[in-house]
């Protein structure tokens, strides 16, 4: 992503007509593109929604989430992708008809690129605390790290970071254990 905007006073008709080979997104009206990502996120970002998919993405225990990929965000002039998204089946029970969605998730994933870095910390972090995402995780894996942010007191803060191959369990998603190795495999 380039870190400046490839137009200003962007609409939503601008965003569209960005060619589908990038990932088009918007901050207050600002319009940024990006290629899709290098293989190691787009292993890292299947991994997780195979390893957090089968247990929560369904009908069974512990179940009770509905987990997207690079759903399409909708908040006022902001219009974000992450990589992964999950609400509780309470708050959104079922995938809506509609090309984007403007309720909050209860979980976003951002996983990180050296080119995207910068705005998945820095404008779309202030997003989600903004719109009262709980939880979200930074996933690099070229640093092999997962940070696990949590919102308290309005902003996001980060309570665990893990590295390398280790077992973990995390919130929301604690109730399995979350090898790592898996991610950067």
């Amino acid at each position: 992503m380039t870190t400046k905007p490839l137009k200003k006073g962007a609409t939503y008709d601008d965003l569209v007509r960005v060619p589908e080979h990038y990932v088009a997104e918007m901050f207050d009206g600002e319009l940024y593109a990006s290629p899709r990502p290098a293989l190691p996120h787009a292993h890292a970002a299947v991994a997780l929604v195979v390893k957090l998919g089968g247990p929560f993405g369904f009908d069974r225990d512990p179940g009770g989430w509905l987990l997207l990929i690079e759903p399409e965000l909708h908040f006022g002039n902001d219009v974000i992708v992450p990589d992964l998204a999950a609400w509780r089946r309470g708050r959104l029970p079922s995938v809506p008809d509609d090309p984007y969605l403007a309720l909050a998730p209860d979980w976003v994933c951002e996983v990180l690129s050296p080119s995207t870095e910068s705005i998945d910390r820095g404008r779309k972090l202030g997003i989600y605390a903004r719109e009262g995402v709980p939880h979200v995780w930074l996933v690099d894996p070229l640093r092999q790290s997962l940070e696990v942010l949590a919102l308290e007191s309005g902003s996001l803060e980060k309570i665990e970071e893990h590295h390398g191959n280790v077992h973990v369990r995390v919130r929301p998603f604690d109730a399995v254990e979350l090898e790592l190795r898996v991610l950067w495999s």
